[in-house]
């Protein structure tokens, strides 16, 4: 099991190798992300980081950054609403992997889809290439 500080020097590496300076304020939100371990919004990020000290707008800001710097993928899942997930080993986002949506809470998940999306890719050759695959319908804690 990692420690905090080999978490902390992980998350230092990935900034430095991608060129950006490591501040607390990306510090804070890759952490928020890896700890949530699934998309989320704006909104999301910056409710979770508030408590230190961070606004909405510095928030916003370190999301486009990453993003730019390519740790983070940003989608639109048809609610207009962008959501972030750190990109990783697991999740790389050259090739779209599945989100589930729940339309009642907004809720994202990511689907561990490796047939679905080889499948879809397949199929999908003669009619040009798949950036993106949504299912929706409605969690555990909403359908019931």
């Amino acid at each position: 099991m990692a420690t905090k500080a080999s978490l902390l020097s992980d998350i230092q590496k990935l900034l430095r190798e991608a060129g950006l300076r490591s501040t607390s304020a990306r510090i804070a939100v890759l952490q928020q992300l890896r700890k949530a371990g699934r998309p989320q919004s704006h909104a999301e990020v910056a409710t979770a980081v508030a408590n230190l000290g961070l606004d909405k707008a510095t928030v916003f800001r370190n999301l486009n950054d990453l993003t730019e710097a390519g740790l983070l993928s940003r989608s639109e899942l048809g609610d207009h609403v962008w959501r972030f997930e750190i990109r990783s080993e697991k999740h790389s986002h050259g090739a779209a992997h599945p989100h589930f949506l729940c339309l009642d809470c907004g809720s994202v998940t990511c689907l561990p889809g490796s047939s679905v999306t080889t499948a879809l890719k397949t199929s999908a050759e003669s009619i040009g290439e798949i950036t993106e695959i949504l299912v929706r319908g409605h969690c555990h804690n909403c359908a019931g």
